[in-house]
């Protein structure tokens, strides 16, 4: 039986898919009968460490569900970030698996030992963070969420 690459990572279950789109209101038409009522939000002027240099993005954000996973919509509207290297790139679609962790800071050390880079970080407080991992020849990115204020 082939190891899987989160069992690998020791990574708990995807608890989110994240799709980038480029136009999140058609996107939300086509994919609310699949996965039912989505969520719509901004996130406008956020502040984020990008590929090592503070940056300002702004983005459109659906949240959907499929049972325990959660289905996240992202349109790219301003600032640099992986998604608009992503639509840059001709891509549209699975961008992120998201995998909730204990302590963001800790994995991404961790990863960083099996070759992962990580190139979009945020600490919003004290026991919620977020970051994207990347890895040459992987095929998507991840997500590592830490939320110890819920």
């Amino acid at each position: 039986m082939q190891t899987t690459v989160a069992a690998e990572l020791d990574l708990p279950p995807v608890n989110q898919i994240g799709f980038v789109v480029k136009n999140l209101e058609e996107a939300v038409a086509r994919y609310q009968p699949l996965f039912g009522e989505f969520t719509v939000m901004e996130a406008a002027d956020m502040e984020w460490d990008y590929r090592g240099r503070p940056e300002v993005s702004s983005l459109k954000i659906a949240f959907g569900n499929s049972g325990d996973v959660e289905i996240e919509l992202i349109e790219w509207v301003s600032g640099e970030t992986p998604h608009k290297e992503f639509l840059e790139a001709g891509h549209e679609g699975l961008h992120h698996l998201r995998f909730v962790v204990v302590d963001v800071d800790a994995k991404v050390k961790e990863l960083a030992t099996h070759g992962y880079q990580q190139i979009w970080y945020k600490r919003f407080a004290e026991g919620m963070a977020a970051s994207y991992l990347e890895r040459d020849g992987d095929p998507v990115i991840l997500e590592l969420f830490e939320n110890h204020s819920a």
